[in-house]
């Protein structure tokens, strides 16, 4: 079976009407990917080429652009979410737990949820014994936190055929990966069904700017046009829409108000419930039980 057989297609106007707290009609969760890049390896994104067109490592330049937002960029974004109470997914390597425990320290206290993200910054395809791995990074992240993460978006929204089946087997519920639709959708497995979650490839900062190159504020227009019209939509059933963000990008000082702007944006609407990766999927197992 291929793997998108698992996922039966469903048109968006047959779903059952769906009613979000309170009212609202518009859930938006914030995901910030802390990512660990080791220098000894290739760089997994790149921001100058190298001299001659010829890869080399170490990778200084490249790794430091990544740096830079482990200790300055994630700073202004943690500000940015924390002075509006905005309930935040943290994807995070588990590996982070140990090499920048101060960044991770700062999203334990401030009571975000923290998501399995892998356990280095990598393509599940290259992983040597995927089932380890991902066991590693999850035991990581609850040593850490002292619960289990609930949630998961793989590196770069990598799979195989037997990741799915994976997470699950160790007790992943929801899942980030799958960018198919505005609601999420049960898949099974071996071990139970695993949700997905609906995440972005394109409010998405890797994409606006180390991929597309974009002005800096292209990313405030394109979340305000994104907003504008799922929150329209919502008043005739429920919508979700991800704002997707790395320290090393929009946490830059040129980038960052831009960041700012749009959740404000969206925070004066009184339709939209903030919520994190868990509970729009706790919300969604428990409205379709109810339907």
């Amino acid at each position: 079976m291929a793997l998108s057989d698992r996922i039966p297609y469903q048109a968006i106007v047959d779903r059952p009407r769906l009613t979000l707290p309170d009212g609202k009609r518009l859930a938006v969760w914030v995901i910030l990917n802390a990512e660990e890049w080791r220098i000894e390896n290739a760089m997994p994104r790149t921001v100058l080429p190298p001299p001659m067109g010829q890869p080399l490592l170490p990778d200084v330049p490249n790794w430091s652009w990544h740096e830079y937002g482990m200790r300055s960029g994630f700073w202004r974004q943690w500000k940015a979410l924390t002075d509006r109470n905005i309930p935040t997914t943290f994807a995070v390597n588990g590996s982070i737990c140990e090499t920048y425990p101060r960044v991770a320290s700062a999203g334990l206290d401030a009571g975000w949820e923290f998501m399995g993200h892998g356990f280095l910054q990598g393509p599940m395809h290259r992983l040597k014994d995927q089932d380890r791995a991902i066991a590693k990074a999850l035991d990581a992240i609850e040593a850490f936190c002292g619960s289990r993460p609930r949630s998961w978006e793989s590196p770069g929204l990598t799979e195989t055929e037997e990741t799915l089946d994976l997470l699950r087997k160790h007790g992943v519920e929801y899942v980030a990966d799958w960018v198919i639709d505005d609601l999420p959708q049960a898949i099974g497995t071996p071990f139970g069904d695993i949700t997905t979650i609906p995440y972005t490839v394109e409010t998405n900062d890797i994409t606006v700017y180390a991929l597309q190159g974009h002005e800096s504020d292209v990313f405030l227009k394109r979340g305000h046009d994104q907003f504008d019209r799922l929150y329209a939509e919502g008043a005739d059933n429920a919508r979700v829409m991800a704002i997707s963000i790395h320290p090393y990008i929009t946490g830059a000082p040129h980038r960052i108000r831009y960041l700012e702007e749009l959740l404000d944006y969206v925070g004066e609407h009184d339709g939209v419930a903030w919520m994190t990766a868990s509970e729009i999927g706790d919300w969604y197992t428990s409205q379709m039980k109810a339907a």
